[in-house]
Formats: C-alpha cells, structure tokens, sequence
C-alpha cells in the first residue's frame, strides 16, 4: 500500500469527522449501563459511513443516487431526531435521573446510522473528487483506512463518555445536550448547504 495515500487518507478521514467524536460520546453517554449498547452503537456508526462511501464511490464513477441538491437536506435526519430527543426530555424533566434514563432507552442501530450519514452529506461532497482521481485502487486504500478509523473514532468515543469529569457531566446533562447536539447539527447541515433559501 501506499504510504503517501494512507497518510492523506488518515488527514482526511480526521479533518471531516472531528465532530462525530462528541455525537459519538452523547450516544455512549445515552446508552450507559444498557446491555448491548456498544454494539448498537458500533453497528450503527458503520452501517452510517458505508452509506457514505457508497454513495460518494458510486458518485464518484458518475452514479448519482443522491443529487447534490439533496445533500442539505439531509440535515431534516438529526433535527428530526433532536426534536423528539428535546420532546422526550422535556416530558420527563421532573422524573429522578435513574427514572429518566430508564424511560429514554439506549440508542438505535438506525438512529445512530441516520445521524452518521446525514452528519457526513459534507464529506461526500470532499470524498467524490477525492475517489474520483484516486482510481479504484486508491479508492480501495482510501475505504480500508477510513474503516479502520471508524473503529478508532468508536473508541474516542467511548472513552470520552467513560472519563469520569465527563461521565458526571452527561450523566446530569447528557438528556439536554444530545438534543442540542443534534439539532444544532441538522439546523448547521440545512444552512451550510442552503436549504430551504437559508
């Protein structure tokens, strides 16, 4: 393999994902102490960035399942989940912390795959010129690492939401801060991408 591919694919795959660290975190933090949450949260996370690579691989070679039009509104996925995540803890606002834990439930395998894939609509527009010239063996390496750094991102964070300063903190705040979180993401996505004449 190339060294020079990896590196640069290493420096991309970190410059476009930075911020899937702290959404990781949140759905860690939400899934603390329920059984199978890892792995739904693993599963998810790949099932999201395959669906990125695919539609920015086929794109790439001229195949466009998702016009380029459409890619702000993908931001329609997080604000949708934040605004029932906002709706749910305003509905258990006054529940003790275990009670309110206990009625959120963990993550879904599709929740944390629509979140991924709408969070990374920017990243397919940086990966298609990049596969593009890349050719299908450069485009292999480029998917390998990437994978391979999903796996590394995963465990970021994971440990983020296990520190114990930062387990306190999602442990009080975490019920209002993945809301937040992912309705900024989704209102950030329509803007950027000036949906809706934003």
């Amino acid at each position: 393999m190339n060294l020079g591919i990896i590196g640069q694919a290493v420096g991309l795959f970190a410059v476009t994902n930075i911020d899937d660290v702290l959404v990781l975190a949140l759905f860690f933090a939400q899934g603390a102490g329920r059984k199978g949450s890892t792995r739904t949260i693993c599963m998810g996370q790949y099932l999201g960035f395959a669906a990125i690579l695919a539609v920015a691989g086929a794109a790439a070679f001229g195949a466009t399942f998702l016009p380029g039009y459409a890619i702000p509104y993908l931001g329609l996925l997080p604000l949708a989940l934040g605004i029932k995540a906002a709706v749910q803890a305003w509905q258990h606002r006054n529940d003790p912390e275990e009670e309110r834990a206990a009625k959120a439930g963990g993550p879904k395998v599709l929740e944390v795959a629509m979140v991924t894939f709408a969070n990374g609509g920017d990243n397919i527009g940086v990966y298609v010129p990049v596969f593009a010239t890349a050719g299908i063996g450069g485009m292999t390496v480029y998917a390998i690492v990437f994978l391979a750094l999903v796996g590394v991102w995963i465990a970021a964070g994971r440990h983020l939401a296990t520190h114990p300063v930062i387990t306190r903190t999602l442990s009080r705040w975490g019920h209002i801060l993945l809301p937040v979180v992912l309705i900024g993401i989704g209102l950030l996505i329509l803007i950027r991408g000036g949906a809706f004449g934003l």
